[in-house]
């Protein structure tokens, strides 16, 4: 009796490695052990930074808000907790991009929260 290998399966196991370490320098993209290596750990540094890309953003626009409400005579704390008590529901990327590109904007937001 011959012997049965599913080589098709195995195959495309591997060159599904080995495209997705395309670009990789020397052997990582080259010699599958390697490949595989490398991109099991791209994986998880995507991964972790999927989550850490959301940190960054929230602590950019709690810098450009502090900025833009500094220039009003408030502190980012202050003005984050009167905005709770007035229940006014605009979130931080918002607030922001406010801060930034509407000043006018941002500076009425400010003076209905004081």
């Amino acid at each position: 009796m011959p012997r049965s290998v599913n080589a098709v399966a195995s195959r495309k196991r591997r060159k599904k490695i080995l495209k997705a370490a395309k670009g990789y320098w020397g052997a990582r993209s080259k010699v599958y052990t390697v490949a595989k290596n490398a991109v099991e750990k791209a994986l998880q540094y995507a991964y972790r930074d999927r989550r850490n890309k959301k940190r960054a953003f929230r602590r950019l626009w709690i810098q450009r808000i502090n900025a833009g409400v500094r220039q009003e005579g408030m502190t980012y704390s202050r003005f984050i907790h009167q905005m709770n008590q007035k229940e006014i529901g605009l979130n931080r990327k918002v607030l922001a991009d406010l801060a930034m590109n509407h000043p006018e904007a941002f500076k009425s937001v400010v003076d209905a929260v004081k």
